[in-house]
C-alpha cells in the first residue's frame, strides 16, 4: 500500500469520529412572537459559519416571567439548557443564585471587547455587581405609537404629535370623542413592571432607595405617575383593555395611541399592515429634564458548566449580541441597537435608520436609558406582580392612586430581603 492510499484510507476512518465531536448546544429564549424568525436567522448564519457547533431550540417561553422561573426550576438538572435569554430585570435573580456562568474571565481573554461593539455601557446592561452575568441581547426603551388617520379625524396634526403627558391627555380626549367604537389609549401597564418604571423613571423617581432597604416608589414621583395614569382613564377615557385586547384593537385602527416598547415595532408594523398611518414618536417624560426611561428587553446567559460547551456557547453568545445579531434584531423586532459597531456600520444598519422613520423614536432616546431595575432577593416577581396589581386598581378606578400606591408599597417592604 502506498503512502498515499495509507493517508486517505485514515483520513476517511477520521470522518465519522469529526461528526461525532461536533457540539450541540440547546437555546431557550422567550416571546415567540418577537423572536422566533430572528433566532431562526441568527442560529442558521451561525451554523454556516460555525459547522462545528448545532443550535436546538428548547421549546420557548411566552414572556420573560415564564422565562425566569423555568430556568429556575431547571438548574441544577438535566433539562435545563446550555444557553438562555433573559429579561435584563431577571439577571440578578440568577446571579445571587449562582446558576449562570461568569463572563468576565472569557471577556477578559478575549481581549479588545470594544472592536467588536461591546462598549462598557453595552456590557453594563448585563452586569450585576462585579459579574458579567450575560451579553445585551435585544434592548428597547418605551416610545409613543399613534394613529395619524385617527388624528387627523380628531381635528389634530399627525406631523406634530404631543410633546407633554398634559398634551397627549387632552388629544386623547378629542379622539375619544369621535365615538364609533373609537378608544384613546392603550397604555402597556399589564404583565410587568416596565412601563410603571417609564411614569417612575421618567418624573425621575427610584424604585428603592440607593442602599436598597427602603422603598422609594412611593414618593412625589411614584404619586405622579399613578396620577397620571388615572388622568388617562378620568380626562383621556382610557379602558381597562387587556394586553391582548389592547393590541389587536390598535391594530385595527380603532385607538388613537399605544405606549409600550420599541420591541413591538416590526409586530405592530406586521399587524396594521395598510389599515392605516402608523407613526411612532418619544414617549413625554413628567419631569423633561431628569427623566429617564427604562431599558428593556433580555441578554444572552451561558448556562452549562461544561468546559467544550461553555466554549462553543461563548462563540454564540458573541454572534448572536455582535453586530450581526444586532442587524438581525433591530429591523426584526423594533428593538434599539444593543452593539455599537451594528449601529453605526454600513455594513450593518448604518443605512437602516434613514430608510425607516417608524424606528427613529427609540433611537433617539438611548442616551436616556437607564438599567431596567432588578429588585433584591427571592421575592422580585411578586414585587413586580404588587406593582402591577395596583396599577390595574387605578386603571380600573377600585383605588385612589394614593391607595394603590400605598398598599404597593406596604406589599413591596414586606416581600424586600430583610
Amino acid at each position: 500500500m502506498t503512502l498515499k492510499s495509507i493517508l486517505t484510507a485514515t483520513a476517511m476512518l477520521c470522518l465519522p469520529l469529526a461528526a461525532q465531536a461536533d457540539t450541540t448546544l440547546t437555546v431557550h429564549y422567550p416571546m415567540p412572537g418577537f423572536f422566533k424568525d430572528v433566532m431562526d436567522n441568527i442560529s442558521a448564519k451561525f451554523m454556516e459559519e460555525n459547522p462545528d457547533i448545532h443550535i436546538e431550540f428548547a421549546t420557548p417561553s411566552a414572556n420573560y416571567e415564564e422565562g425566569i422561573q423555568l430556568i429556575m426550576r431547571q438548574a441544577g438538572t438535566a433539562a435545563m439548557p446550555d444557553i438562555t435569554f433573559i429579561g435584563l430585570n431577571r439577571l440578578r435573580m440568577l446571579s445571587e443564585r449562582d446558576i449562570t456562568v461568569d463572563l468576565g474571565p472569557l471577556i477578559e481573554a478575549e481581549g479588545d471587547m470594544e472592536s467588536l461593539g461591546f462598549t462598557d455601557t453595552i456590557l453594563n446592561l448585563a452586569r450585576v455587581g462585579d459579574k458579567q452575568v450575560g451579553l445585551a441581547f435585544a434592548t428597547s426603551n418605551p416610545i409613543m405609537y399613534y394613529n395619524a388617520d385617527l388624528f387627523r379625524a380628531a381635528g389634530l396634526d399627525p406631523d406634530q404629535p404631543p410633546a407633554t403627558w398634559d398634551d397627549v391627555i387632552a388629544a386623547a380626549a378629542r379622539i375619544d370623542a369621535l365615538g364609533d367604537g373609537v378608544e384613546s389609549i392603550d397604555f402597556r401597564w399589564q404583565g410587568a413592571d416596565w412601563m410603571f418604571s417609564a411614569l417612575l423613571f421618567g418624573a425621575g423617581g427610584t424604585m428603592l432607595s440607593e442602599d436598597e432597604t427602603q422603598v422609594a416608589f412611593d414618593g412625589p414621583a411614584g404619586l405622579a405617575s399613578f396620577d397620571l395614569l388615572a388622568r388617562m382613564v378620568n380626562e383621556g377615557g382610557m379602558p381597562a383593555f387587556t394586553e391582548q385586547a389592547g393590541a389587536q384593537a390598535f391594530a385595527a385602527g380603532k385607538v388613537g395611541f399605544s405606549f409600550q416598547s420599541t420591541g413591538a415595532l416590526r409586530s405592530t408594523i406586521n399587524a396594521v399592515g395598510d389599515r392605516f398611518d402608523l407613526r411612532t414618536a418619544a414617549i413625554p417624560r413628567l419631569d423633561a429634564e431628569n427623566g429617564r426611561l427604562p431599558t428593556g428587553g433580555n441578554a444572552v446567559v451561558i448556562l452549562t458548566q461544561d468546559a467544550e460547551k461553555q466554549a462553543a456557547a461563548w462563540r454564540f453568545a458573541k454572534f448572536a449580541a455582535g453586530p450581526y445579531g444586532a442587524s438581525v434584531v433591530v429591523p426584526g423586532t423594533g428593538y434599539v441597537p444593543n452593539n455599537a459597531l451594528a449601529a453605526t456600520s454600513p455594513d450593518y444598519l448604518g443605512a437602516f435608520y434613514p430608510e425607516n422613520p417608524l424606528f427613529q423614536a427609540g433611537l433617539n432616546q438611548m442616551s436616556l436609558m437607564v438599567p431596567w431595575y432588578a429588585f433584591p432577593g427571592d421575592n422580585s416577581v411578586r414585587v413586580t406582580n404588587a406593582i402591577v396589581d395596583a396599577s390595574a386598581q387605578v386603571v380600573e378606578g377600585t383605588a385612589t392612586p394614593a391607595e394603590a400606591l400605598q398598599e404597593a408599597a406596604d406589599t413591596v417592604r414586606r416581600l424586600l430581603p430583610h
